[in-house]
């Protein structure tokens, strides 16, 4: 749904693209990345508390200033004419880094995550489902962007982290679930902002790689 914004997003972004003339645009990916590392170790060690809360919130703010500088990178790289190989393999790569990144990063918050499996589980499904898109590439067809996107997952899990951090300001408890809702939940016996965001993500990279695979499959066959 929302990677239908961006062509709204790249011209609000084009007058900040045009005042950076002189910039490397692979020095705003890397900056993306560290950026984004300063946000995972906050996501990580966020207490159930009103300094946690505010480490979630810093977190999320540095989050989405890693999304505007990756955002920013390829823009510059079409305006300034040296957008290449190069440039979308190291863009792409820090992608799939950063996505990966701030679920495990989220699944090691032992104050709100039972389990630690669950960032990895949610970590590995979301790379089945970016993989999909870029095989039918490998193969001939163009890539394919079906299922649960990549800026439908990042804002949704920045809106579950702004819940939690709501959550351990106001000093409010978990909600207990019951088997099936672990189950849901990836092993998590709670469910927060936090348990909700690796959920969605695990699930929602599950139905993009089945969404993907089969429209690989038809395209190859057709």
């Amino acid at each position: 749904m929302f990677e239908k914004m961006r062509d709204k997003w790249t011209k609000i972004i084009n007058p900040l693209v045009l005042r950076m003339e002189g910039v490397d645009p692979s020095f705003l990916t890397w900056t993306s990345l560290v950026v984004s590392l300063v946000a995972f170790y906050l996501l990580m060690n966020a207490g159930d508390d009103s300094a946690g809360a505010l480490g979630i919130i810093v977190g999320v703010i540095l989050i989405l200033i890693a999304g505007v500088l990756d955002g920013l990178d390829g823009a510059l790289a079409r305006h300034q004419g040296t957008d290449g190989p190069y440039g979308d393999f190291l863009d792409h790569t820090i992608d799939r880094v950063v996505d990966v990144g701030i679920l495990v990063a989220i699944g090691l918050n032992t104050s709100f995550v039972d389990s630690p499996s669950s960032g990895y589980l949610a970590g590995l499904l979301t790379l089945f489902g970016s993989y999909m898109g870029t095989q039918a590439q490998s193969v001939g067809l163009n890539r394919i962007y079906g299922g649960f996107s990549r800026a439908d997952r990042m804002v949704l899990t920045l809106v579950a982290l702004i819940s939690v951090s709501w959550q351990a300001h106001a000093g409010l408890t978990s909600i207990q679930t019951n088997e099936i809702g672990e189950w849901i939940l990836l092993g998590n016996s709670h469910l927060n902002g936090m348990t909700a965001a690796l959920a969605i993500s695990a699930w929602g990279g599950a139905y993009t790689f089945l969404v993907r695979f089969v429209k690989t499959r038809n395209g190859l066959l057709s």
